[in-house]
């Protein structure tokens, strides 16, 4: 494993370059080659909107398969879980059968963060915790959906969550570096 595809929400900050240029150097540090969404061709002028949103999903695509892994940033991102967007990716990157990772910049469970984002819950008597419109909240103690989880158990990725700085959730990389380097030390011994 040497090639790596950095999906996350980052992309859509302001600074979005930059934090990408952050990771592949961190990568380059660890010996490998970091991938960026916003590394692909710029867009060629005269798409529609959707024309365009299409060709930037397709590129995303093609370079998750030129690469061997995703390091997914998994911060929830509008609302209390990951980028759906990201999520995809983390799913086509393990149907491919790439080693999927992902860290998180948030340690509170997804279930705290969903009844707190659900703002009015009920208790069934058997205690499944409910929202508004009385669908299950999800509890099995994870840092998020436990699809994300089991993705990341499956391919045999690493998955770090770590607190960041109030108004850094998505571009602290403290997490990303640890994910880096404990995929480094799976490699050097030998492990998928």
């Amino acid at each position: 494993m040497r090639s790596i595809y950095l999906a996350g929400p980052e992309v859509f900050l302001p600074n979005a370059v930059a934090i990408g240029a952050c990771k592949k150097q961190i990568c380059a540090e660890y010996g490998f080659e970091g991938h960026f969404p916003l590394d692909n061709e710029p867009i060629p002028a005269g798409l529609t909107p959707r024309e365009a949103g299409l060709h930037i999903g397709r590129q995303n695509q093609h370079l998750i398969f030129r690469c061997d892994a995703v390091i997914a940033n998994v911060t929830p991102f509008r609302g209390p879980s990951a980028d759906v967007g990201t999520v995809w990716e983390m799913g086509f990157a393990a149907g491919l059968e790439h080693v999927v990772s992902a860290y998180s910049n948030n340690v509170a469970p997804f279930f705290d963060r969903t009844v707190a984002f659900s703002r009015r819950t009920t208790v069934n008597a058997d205690g499944t915790v409910r929202d508004s419109l009385g669908q299950a909240i999800e509890n099995f103690a994870l840092a998020d959906n436990l699809m994300i989880e089991s993705c990341i158990e499956k391919t045999g990725g690493v998955f770090i969550a770590r607190e960041a700085p109030a108004g850094h959730e998505l571009d602290s990389l403290e997490a990303f570096e640890k994910c880096i380097r404990l995929l480094c030390e799976r490699s050097a011994s030998g492990a998928r």
